[in-house]
């Protein structure tokens, strides 16, 4: 039985492919079968895999950056920010398994202007909350750019040795690199 698919359901489930397993996991023909419909309920709503590529990206800046942010904002002085922020990132890092391969694949998937639209919204938010702490706006783009490739580098480490090095996955990760952001 083929089941009536609307574009969110195709969407959501190509965000979770992605989360789990990257981008290139993101195919047609097995969404559909998981989803229990037909690729041409794929193509009623999509004129392309680069449209539903462009859709799961949409979905990941709102979900692993403006949400973060949102949470950080409602968090009040700037140092409580940043804590916050570190927090719900470090919080959420289990389930981005995706986003350790997008920096990779980011240019045979065709998404490097998303990658980088969002790189700069996750540094500049840092960079800001260090210039509302009194850091110059060089040095607090700096430390920006060094917080976003912790995070990163972080995933890299949990993917690349199937989470076994147990200090990848210690709680206080977070507040390291918070102490890290704010050392003088």
């Amino acid at each position: 039985m083929v089941m009536a698919t609307g574009r969110d359901e195709w969407v959501e489930a190509a965000y979770e492919r992605f989360a789990e397993h990257g981008l290139a996991a993101v195919r047609v023909e097995p969404l559909a079968a998981a989803l229990g419909t037909t690729k041409g309920s794929f193509y009623w709503h999509f004129s392309s895999r680069a449209e539903l590529i462009a859709a799961v990206m949409e979905r990941w800046e709102e979900r692993e950056t403006l949400q973060a942010i949102d949470v950080a904002e409602a968090s009040g002085p700037p140092a409580e920010r940043l804590a916050a922020l570190f927090q719900a990132v470090a919080s959420r890092a289990r389930g981005r398994q995706g986003e350790a391969t997008l920096y990779v694949e980011a240019v045979e998937e065709g998404v490097m202007a998303a990658v980088e639209r969002v790189s700069q919204r996750r540094i500049d938010y840092i960079a800001g909350l260090l210039v509302e702490l009194g850091l110059d706006p060089q040095e607090a783009q700096r430390r920006g750019v060094v917080c976003l490739a912790m995070v990163l580098g972080l995933q890299q480490l949990g993917t690349g040795t199937s989470g076994s090095l147990t200090a990848v996955r210690d709680p206080e990760l977070a507040r390291t690199a918070l102490a890290m952001a704010l050392a003088v």
